[in-house]
């Protein structure tokens, strides 16, 4: 992808990284892109059509530490998840080791298949894991209810689940050395004029959900939202902002 096909994608999406590290881009090929956050880790950018949305990027993360890594959310399809896979496996010489899954739609687990055929663990939320039933969807390997705690080559990852919002079942994922939430389409990035996708959406809920990680996480400097720009916590008050507004 030539810079200035990238320049054009941006201003159509306003899908801007962080600008300390805007010359620190990946392009795997022209729907896949690294960028990268701080130290090892890395947001993963997968690029989809939509009758609705036209072009659009989408979130996910990569989180790498001593050749392992926690895949966060997947691209929306098994092959565009092989290709970041595979990049990580032959480029990078990383491991996926864990896959944690932000909610039951397929800009989180569209690539969930793919990930099971080779072995790798799947972290959602029970809430996720009952809806991929009641979808027919392939189903996590890991489930659990308000949170889950565990250390990942010495570094603490918090997924826990506050409420409804964007779906009834998102989560957050914290990485509390690097102060770094990931927060997926629960959180809005700051070009975001409006809710986006509401057709799972508890809208009566989201602000009361997002004042929770506010209360919980007072320290945050990285959020990473499901689509458009990283920012800081002012993502999550503007969400806030959002919400009331439509409300």
């Amino acid at each position: 992808m030539t810079k200035r096909i990238f320049i054009a994608l941006v201003l159509l999406t306003g899908f801007y990284p962080l600008k300390a590290q805007s010359e620190r881009n990946i392009f795997i090929n022209d729907d896949i892109q690294l960028t990268h956050i701080i130290d090892s880790v890395y947001a993963h950018v997968t690029w989809e059509e939509s009758e609705t949305f036209g072009r659009f990027p989408s979130n996910g993360l990569i989180f790498i530490k001593n050749g392992q890594a926690i895949m966060i959310d997947t691209p929306f399809e098994n092959e565009k998840t092989k290709r970041l896979t595979d990049f990580l496996e032959d480029s990078m010489g990383v491991e996926v080791k864990k896959l944690i899954i932000g909610h039951f739609h397929d800009d989180c687990l569209g690539g969930l298949e793919y990930i099971q055929s080779k072995g790798i663990e799947s972290v959602a939320n029970k809430l996720t894991i009952d809806k991929c039933k009641e979808l027919e969807l392939p189903i996590p390997s890991t489930s659990f209810t308000d949170s889950l705690v565990f250390d990942f080559q010495g570094e603490l990852v918090v997924c826990r689940y506050f409420g409804g919002g964007h779906t009834i079942d998102n989560i957050t994922v914290w990485f509390p050395s690097k102060k770094i939430l990931f927060g997926g389409c629960l959180i809005k990035s700051i070009n975001s004029r409006g809710l986006g996708n509401l057709s799972d959406a508890v809208v009566k809920e989201w602000d009361v959900t997002v004042k929770k990680i506010i209360n919980q996480y007072p320290n945050i400097e990285i959020v990473i939202p499901g689509h458009g720009a990283i920012g800081n916590s002012g993502l999550l008050t503007h969400t806030i902002e959002l919400v009331e507004r439509n409300n």
